[in-house]
C-alpha cells in the first residue's frame, strides 16, 4: 500500500486516482476549486470533469496543498502544462527529496521552450517520472484496455511507477527516451487540433490520413532534432497518441479544432470545450521553437496562421497542397 497525492482534480487525474484506490492505495486529490473538493468528499463524484464516475472512499480531496501532501509517497502533477512551474514552486521545502514527482501533463513551457520534466527539475530536487501515451480519461474510467509509457532519467523510478499503476486494463511499458516521450506527447496535440479543423470543414478520410501521416513526420522531425530517438515516435507516445487524439470523440484538441472548422473563433471554441486545450499553447510554443532551430513543420505553420493570424483554413490547406514538390522520406 502506498499513499499518492494528485495535485489537480481534472479528468485524467481523477481516473488514475480511482485506479490506484482500487489497487488498495491511499489517494489524496488537491484541487483549488472547493466545489470539486466538496463533491468528491460528499457525493463521491466529480461532475465537473468526470460525469458518472463513482469515486471510492479511499480517495480524499483537499483544497490545501500542505494537507494533501502530508505523508505522501508519490506526487502526481495532474495540472495543465502552464501550471506546472507554479505548482512545483508551491511544493518547495514541503516534501522529502526522495519522493518521485510523476507528470501526466503534455506540452512544453511557453517562452522557455523547456520540456516539463526540465521545468520540474529546475524547481525541485526530486526524481521525475513522466507518464504518457494514448489514454483518454473517460476510457480509463470505464476500465477499457489502455497502454501507456513510463519514463525517467533514472529508470528505477520509471519501473517503480510502472508497478504502481499497472493492472489488468492499464498496461504500462517503460522507455528510457524521456525526450522523445515528452516531445511526442506535446506535438501530437497540434496535429489533433488540425485534425479537428479538417473534420469541421468537411474534408474526408483521404485528408485525415494525409494529415496523420505527415503529422507523424513533423513529430519525429522536431523530436529527433531535440534529442529524441526515432523509434519512440512510432510507439505509444508518438503514433499511438496521435491516432487516439486525432480520431476520438473524447479528444478536447480535436473537438476544439472541429468547432473552429465549423466557424467558431478560437476563444469561442475554447469556451465551448470548457477544459484546457493544450494544442493551442503547443502550437504557439513549437512554432516559435522551430523558427529558432530552423525545422520544417508546415502543418504547425498553417495551424499557427489560422489560430493566431486569422487566416482562412481552406486557403491554408490549398497552400499546403501546392507547396514545392518533395521526396516523401526527407
Amino acid at each position: 500500500m502506498s499513499k499518492i497525492t494528485f495535485l489537480g482534480g481534472g479528468s485524467f487525474g481523477t481516473a488514475l486516482a480511482v485506479l490506484l484506490a482500487e489497487k488498495n492505495n491511499i489517494v489524496n486529490i488537491y484541487d483549488r476549486d472547493k466545489n470539486v473538493v466538496n463533491e468528491i468528499n460528499i457525493k463521491r463524484t466529480n461532475g465537473k470533469y468526470m460525469k458518472d464516475l463513482k469515486i471510492p472512499s479511499e480517495v480524499i480531496a483537499f483544497d490545501n496543498v500542505e494537507e494533501a501532501i502530508e505523508g505522501t509517497d508519490y506526487v502526481v502533477l495532474s495540472v495543465p502544462s502552464h501550471v506546472i512551474r507554479s505548482m512545483c514552486k508551491s511544493l518547495k521545502g514541503k516534501i522529502s527529496k526522495n519522493i518521485p514527482i510523476i507528470s501526466i501533463a503534455k506540452g512544453i513551457e511557453e517562452n522557455s521552450d523547456k520540456r516539463l520534466s526540465n521545468v520540474i527539475e529546475e524547481e525541485l530536487d526530486n526524481p521525475v517520472v513522466v507518464l504518457s501515451g494514448p489514454s483518454h480519461a473517460e476510457e480509463v474510467s470505464m476500465k477499457l484496455p489502455t497502454t501507456i509509457v513510463s519514463t525517467s532519467k533514472d529508470m528505477k523510478y520509471a519501473a517503480d511507477v510502472q508497478d504502481l499503476f499497472m493492472n489488468s486494463y492499464f498496461r504500462i511499458y517503460t522507455n528510457d527516451d524521456i525526450i522523445g516521450v515528452e516531445i511526442g506527447g506535446a506535438v501530437k496535440n497540434i496535429i489533433a487540433l488540425a485534425a479537428g479543423v479538417i473534420d469541421g470543414l468537411g474534408y474526408g478520410d483521404n485528408t485525415k490520413a494525409a494529415l496523420l501521416t505527415r503529422g507523424m513526420k513533423e513529430i519525429s522531425r522536431i523530436g529527433i532534432a531535440l534529442g529524441g530517438k526515432a523509434e519512440t515516435f512510432y510507439g505509444l507516445t508518438g503514433m499511438g497518441d496521435l491516432i487516439v487524439t486525432c480520431t476520438s470523440m473524447h479528444s478536447r484538441n480535436r473537438k476544439a479544432g472541429f468547432l473552429i472548422g465549423k466557424g467558431m473563433s478560437v476563444d469561442e471554441a475554447l469556451k465551448e470545450v470548457g477544459m484546457v486545450v493544450e494544442g493551442v499553447k503547443a502550437c504557439r510554443a513549437f512554432y516559435q521553437l522551430k523558427e529558432k532551430i530552423n525545422i520544417s513543420m508546415p502543418i504547425t505553420d498553417g495551424l499557427y496562421k489560422g489560430l493566431f493570424e486569422g487566416k482562412d483554413p481552406k486557403v491554408i490547406i490549398d497552400e499546403l497542397m501546392m507547396r514545392d514538390k518533395k521526396n516523401e522520406i526527407f
